[in-house]
């Protein structure tokens, strides 16, 4: 099983946050398929890739306590795929996605890292 793990604490109006990060999910070609109010999933769509390569985002979202608009995103990105090669599909889309909130113009980023 192919497993990444991200992290990003960005600066961004509360309002903005979750729509934001639902249009950079499906901007990478994933369907929200859960959303609460502190986290979201998202399944790549099935016409993209074989079953096994199905990726698979879950982003959990944390308000800082000592600042209004500084915001905490965790997400792994993962499926079944074996990762025999270092640029597999999983990598492949932990890549876009992560790319995606870098550069996503809503949000100021403070800090990222990626496992």
């Amino acid at each position: 099983m192919a497993r990444y793990t991200g992290f990003f604490i960005v600066a961004v109006p509360n309002d903005h946050l979750r729509q934001s990060l639902i249009e950079i999910l499906e901007s990478c070609n994933l369907d929200i398929i859960y959303d609460t109010g502190d986290s979201v999933m998202a399944r790549e769509l099935r016409s993209q890739v074989s079953l096994p390569k199905r990726v698979t985002a879950e982003v959990l979202i944390k308000q800082n306590t000592s600042s209004d608009s500084e915001v905490r995103i965790n997400f792994v990105i993962k499926n079944e795929e074996l990762p025999f090669q270092t640029n597999n599909h999983c990598r492949q889309m932990f890549e876009l996605v992560s790319d995606s909130i870098i550069n996503n113009r809503n949000w100021q980023l403070l800090e990222s890292m990626a496992l």
